[in-house]
């Protein structure tokens, strides 16, 4: 989907303004979707599809001299297809998923697991516990060079990333200026990598000091709960993604806000921060099955669609399959995007199931096309 011609924030407004007819026209099944619509092309379904990281990501090559020893699974998969770096990934794409040329990418299989000084080495903190791991350096000389290889190699194979799922900056709400802003200095020169790759959008999220986990609401001296912590966190994860907005601009890179945990585990956070940010290059990325509890599903979907312009996260995830009901709605998914006239990329994202990821990503592949 092109960029060109990126409405003010004003009128960004009065196009993510949610309407009544929307809201319902969204609660119809597929069908009556396609009733009242084209039907696509096969190769204008393939189009919207975009290949993603994460499925394969087990056969990615690790950096030489890693301690973790593979799961038997992990084993298994790299006996079946072998192992690939982010330089194979493109043609990968094309041999694994034939008619798709979309890819979004994810950060940690990002440059040259041999070449030492493409990484540096961090720290971070995570419900308590601090940990020690090489990054790797978007900014560094060699990175660069190999940037430009990768963006070469897209345009041998014919394929495109549309979109960089980017874990690497961290503490994009923290409440300590100088983690703040070192975040968003990381964020950065990652959306300048995204520019020599041609991304539309790069995903950046929204943790809180290291934890995946929103505050909750406290007695207040008032009588009445009140969560006095959370709205710090969102100040300063607002001014973050002003900045980045800014920055987005001049590089024609979109930052956007996955349900990802943290702040943006609640879908009306998400809408909070980009209302706020108020911003044509600040929007969305919603994934079917990154929700807290099940009653999040396919509601979550619907309050950020309208936020929604570029690119879509399509899972499956048997963590919300129960004996009472299996909550992984492929069709209900696409139905809500359809009903959005939403034309952007949908990436293959199947987290964890009876099947490995690739497989697992090929049916999920046949369920979203069926949909659209």
């Amino acid at each position: 989907m092109n960029t060109e011609n990126q409405k003010s924030p004003t009128s960004r407004r009065q196009i993510f303004k949610v309407t009544a007819a929307g809201a319902a026209a969204a609660a119809i099944l597929h069908p009556a979707v396609e009733a009242t619509s084209r039907q696509l092309t096969e190769k204008e379904k393939l189009s919207r599809i975009a290949s993603s990281c994460w499925p394969p990501r087990h056969i990615f090559k690790s950096r030489p001299g890693r301690s973790r020893q593979d799961p038997p699974e992990v084993l298994e998969m790299k006996k079946k297809y072998g192992e690939i770096t982010l330089h194979d990934f493109p043609q990968w794409t094309k041999d694994t998923y034939p008619g798709v040329y979309h890819m979004d990418l994810w950060s940690s299989v990002f440059g040259d697991p041999a070449d030492e000084s493409q990484y540096v080495q961090t720290t971070y903190t995570r419900n308590g516990r601090t940990r020690t791991y090489y990054r790797w350096d978007p900014s560094k000389p060699s990175s660069r060079k190999w940037l430009e290889e990768l963006a070469n190699i897209q345009v041998k194979t014919g394929t495109r990333c549309c979109h960089i799922s980017n874990n690497a900056p961290q503490n994009i709400a923290d409440p300590d200026e100088e983690k703040r802003r070192e975040g968003v200095r990381v964020a950065k020169i990652w959306m300048d990598a995204a520019s020599i790759l041609g991304a539309k959008t790069m995903r950046v999220n929204t943790g809180i000091s290291g934890t995946r986990i929103m505050p909750e609401a406290k007695q207040h001296s008032s009588g009445y709960p009140r969560n006095e912590q959370i709205v710090i966190y969102l100040n300063q994860c607002i001014k973050s993604f002003k900045e980045l907005a800014d920055y987005g601009e001049k590089k024609n890179v979109a930052i956007s806000i996955e349900n990802h945990w943290g702040l943006c585990a609640n879908p009306l956070n998400i809408r909070i921060i980009i209302d706020e940010v108020n911003h044509p290059y600040c929007e969305a990325t919603p994934d079917f099955c990154n929700w807290e509890h099940e009653y999040h599903m396919f509601h979550g979907l619907e309050i950020l669609m309208p936020y929604t312009k570029h690119h879509v996260h399509a899972k499956y995830w048997d963590r919300w399959k129960t004996e009472e009901k299996d909550w992984n709605d492929v069709a209900r998914n696409v139905a809500i995007l359809n009903a959005h006239k939403y034309t952007g990329t949908i990436a293959l994202e199947y987290e964890h199931g009876p099947m490995n990821g690739i497989e697992g990503s090929l049916w999920l592949m046949k369920e979203v096309m069926a949909a659209l």
